[in-house]
């Protein structure tokens, strides 16, 4: 016997009707995106949480084996307490509360740069907030995976409303990489950093901002520098705790003969082992991304676990609570995390993928001023100037003593530290553009 499936048979599947010059989005939360910005306020479907809650109550658990380097996988205790916590304290709709007091949201419609493989228009989440100051300098601060928008939190304040004048304000603007958070996935193959990097630009000329700065991690830090050698006449500058410049052949030789230096070793040692070791969300990603997606959009804990993962690898020893798991976890188990899973693949096949840790290399060299920001938990950690330069005009360098892959969660201040004293000099950074402006 056959059966036929429509819309109809599963209302809250990722479903987009165009209602005039709308797209009406029902991915289990209610959102409109018309063709300028529009306030939003998070509004998840309470039967979906319900459910959500009642699938993280029976989860069914692996069987563990004492391990101690964790290398396989988040221990059973780490699982059984993350379940127990959102089952019985975790309140979605608290959080909900908390963002939309937190956070000035909104979506909007942009339609990408003439591309063959992506025309359709691109419907985004994102949040904005002015700075009170007349000399604040427009910022497009860019996540990665498994974040999402809320990474910018706790640097958000210090941006707006340093504590000195003489230290340089900002407006902000932080999107949500389409398939993560509140930006729908896109329904056809063909969007990937690119086509999101062309999305974010067209995003900040929509709100009249012709020229900005960026500053970026993960993902984030690929997408900023495509945007930059992509629109070099839009981007001043930036600022990346994610620079890949991976090594090339002559330097393996080179390390091969023991011929590198302190920096080069450490580098080359932390690709080597993040790729042997770390790696296989990023293979699976890139290559079957739906294959995973089929069991973490129907398992709550396993798409938290999932992304949990990498969290726990790639920290200074920073502590993640329940909480901040489940929250992270929800900006992509909300929509379905296949979309966010999906760009992966999509950006390998276009050429700028993560195949031999040169994510985002192949955008144009960058020459636009460039700060790097390294810490000492993140993989590309150690990464020599000389090295650094062969994608962009690095100008500054900072390495720090603490901190990870999360610098704007871990280490907020450091990382301020750091926008400060780039942004704060004009003439290294060039944002003196903005005082003629």
């Amino acid at each position: 016997m056959s059966s036929v499936f429509s819309a109809h048979s599963f209302p809250r599947l990722a479903l987009i009707l165009a209602l005039s010059t709308k797209l009406v989005v029902s991915q289990n939360f209610k959102a409109t995106f018309g063709e300028s910005p529009a306030p939003f306020t998070i509004d998840v479907d309470p039967t979906f949480i319900k459910e959500t809650v009642l699938k993280a109550s029976l989860t069914r658990y692996a069987v563990d084996v004492e391990e101690v380097d964790l290398l396989a996988g988040p221990p059973r205790h780490n699982v059984t307490a993350v379940r127990d916590y959102w089952v019985n304290e975790y309140n979605w709709f608290d959080i909900q509360d908390q963002l939309n007091q937190r956070y000035k949201q909104f979506t909007t419609t942009v339609t990408l740069d003439p591309n063959p493989n992506n025309t359709d228009p691109i419907p985004l989440h994102f949040v904005h907030h002015r700075s009170n100051r007349t000399d604040a300098i427009p910022l497009l601060f860019l996540h990665g995976w498994p974040g999402s928008f809320m990474e910018v939190d706790s640097i958000l304040d210090g941006l707006l409303n340093p504590p000195d004048a003489s230290l340089p304000a900002f407006h902000v603007v932080a999107p949500s990489i389409p398939g993560f958070a509140f930006s729908p996935a896109p329904k056809k193959p063909g969007f990937a950093l690119r086509e999101a990097a062309n999305a974010f630009n067209a995003l900040m000329q929509q709100l009249n901002y012709t020229q900005y700065v960026i500053q970026g991690g993960d993902f984030g830090g690929s997408i900023l520098r495509i945007v930059a050698g992509d629109y070099p006449s839009s981007v001043v500058s930036f600022l990346s705790n994610f620079w890949l410049s991976p090594p090339n052949d002559t330097d393996i030789l080179r390390y091969s003969q023991g011929l590198t230096s302190a920096d080069e070793n450490t580098t080359i040692e932390n690709f080597n082992t993040f790729g042997t070791q770390y790696s296989g969300y990023r293979l699976e990603m890139e290559t079957q991304p739906l294959q995973v997606a089929i069991a973490m959009t129907d398992s709550p804990l396993g798409n938290a676990m999932w992304n949990y993962n990498l969290m726990i690898h790639l920290v200074d020893q920073y502590a993640w609570t329940p909480e901040q798991i489940i929250t992270w976890s929800m900006m992509y188990y909300i929509q379905g995390p296949y979309g966010a899973m999906r760009i992966y693949k999509e950006t390998l096949e276009e050429g700028i993928g993560f195949s031999g840790f040169g994510l985002g290399t192949g955008s144009p060299y960058v020459h636009q001023p460039v700060a790097i920001s390294e810490f000492p938990a993140d993989f590309w950690y150690g990464t020599p100037l000389d090295w650094a330069r062969r994608g962009g005009n690095v100008v500054v360098r900072n390495v720090h003593s603490k901190g990870g892959h999360f610098a704007a969660v871990e280490t907020p201040d450091l990382l301020l530290g750091d926008i400060r004293t780039f942004w704060g000099n004009a003439s290294l950074s060039n944002v003196g553009v903005f005082a003629k402006g």
